[in-house]
């Protein structure tokens, strides 16, 4: 089918991020925009920095940027952090390296511990290296919990479990793009100093706004920090936000479908979101099994109940088979980044999502796979079916 050529029904958004933004949250954004100093405006920012804490799980201060999720790599850096602080962050994919990156040129002095991009990070790896900085240099660690280049989670309440039997007063900085809200995390409990997140995947919104959920502690680094800083100072948000105001023209449509969006995570559970996330993520890896292809996470504790990678056979390019089944499918599946470009796709399975577009997508890729002549099985959606109906929620 030519590509310019009409396609009835919806497109299918498997991507991991952005997601398929939900009615109710389109609807909600559909307002006229009203006086970002007044009090109508005022409840409804109090509605999101109340309501966004419990997505969160935390009790501390939550800042809302208008900005991508890269803007709150950046806020996170800035405000915690002096020029020639050693910080310690683990390559866990492309989007590690990303903020790795950022803090280099940001003047932070980056100590990177390399994988092979097809687990986690490891918290004996962490351990071992930070138990030789006696003099506690490392002022900072920097994890990705959920890697979305990858498809690999991080084990961060592990993390913080051993940065504390060493007793190292490193801040802990974790970015949660694409696990907030669809796997579960505890900033508090888990004793997170900064939480990075952003709007565009679990919390089903579009792109434009990012997070920083901040530690007492975290805010106390704030005061010796002296990494330029404007737009992102955390303080000069608080101090807006006391009041349920922004210190420059927020993103007033966002915050309406942000509103929205934590109501329909409230109203489901956040137990049974996750739950979702969880059993869509099963029957995936199911189906790839099936197919005898070969999901590049090797870590079973560590795959993501987000997203899955699929590793392509050799002489097999990802990328055409991917523009294969857009062409005929009309669905979108993510490409493989950096080093895994054109060696994986990547199959969206989070935000607003149920079982028959599970189905719809698992049916595209087979059909895909046999369009694009890559050796498979044939019959990994029909296990994927038989797995989501033997384990109905």
């Amino acid at each position: 089918m030519p590509a310019n050529q009409f396609q009835s029904g919806r497109h299918f958004l498997q991507i991991p991020g952005p997601t398929n933004v939900p009615d109710r949250v389109l609807r909600a954004m559909d307002k006229p925009t009203i006086d970002h100093r007044g009090p109508e405006f005022a409840a409804l920012a109090r509605r999101c920095l109340d309501g966004i804490k419990t997505i969160f799980k935390t009790q501390s201060d939550v800042i809302i940027f208008p900005a991508s999720g890269t803007g709150a790599w950046e806020a996170a850096l800035v405000n915690t952090l002096q020029s020639g602080d050693h910080v310690l962050m683990v390559e866990t994919g492309h989007f590690a390296s990303l903020w790795h990156k950022m803090a280099n040129k940001l003047g932070v002095v980056t100590e990177f511990l390399e994988t092979d991009w097809r687990r986690g990070a490891d918290p004996q790896a962490l351990a071992t290296r930070l138990s030789e900085d006696t003099t506690h240099q490392i002022k900072a660690v920097c994890v990705v919990h959920n890697e979305t280049s990858t498809g690999c989670t991080s084990p961060i309440a592990k993390i913080r479990a051993v940065m504390d039997d060493i007793n190292h007063p490193a801040l802990l900085m974790v970015d949660t793009i694409s696990s907030l809200a669809s796997i579960d995390y505890k900033h508090d409990e888990w004793g997170v100093d900064v939480t990075v997140s952003g709007s565009q995947k679990g919390l089903m919104l579009p792109p434009g706004l990012s997070f920083n959920a901040v530690s007492e502690k975290a805010r106390q680094a704030a005061k010796t920090a002296d990494l330029p800083r404007s737009y992102w100072d955390w303080e000069d948000q608080l101090a807006a936000n006391a009041s349920g105001a922004f210190p420059y023209t927020p993103a007033t449509n966002l915050l309406y479908g942000l509103s929205e969006a934590i109501d329909m995570l409230l109203e489901e559970g956040l137990e049974n979101v996750f739950a979702r996330h969880k059993r869509h993520a099963q029957a995936t890896r199911i189906a790839v099994q099936a197919w005898g292809l070969e999901v590049l996470c090797q870590e079973p504790l560590d795959f993501s109940n987000t997203l899955t990678a699929v590793l392509l056979p050799d002489g097999h390019n990802a990328d055409a088979f991917r523009s294969t089944v857009l062409k005929n499918f009309n669905m979108s599946l993510g490409n493989g980044l950096s080093h895994l470009a054109r060696k994986v796709f990547r199959i969206g399975h989070l935000g607003d999502f149920n079982d028959l577009m599970m189905i719809g997508t698992l049916g595209g890729v087979e059909m895909g796979l046999a369009l694009s002549d890559v050796p498979h099985q044939s019959g990994g959606t029909d296990a994927a079916m038989q797995f989501l109906k033997n384990n109905l929620t």
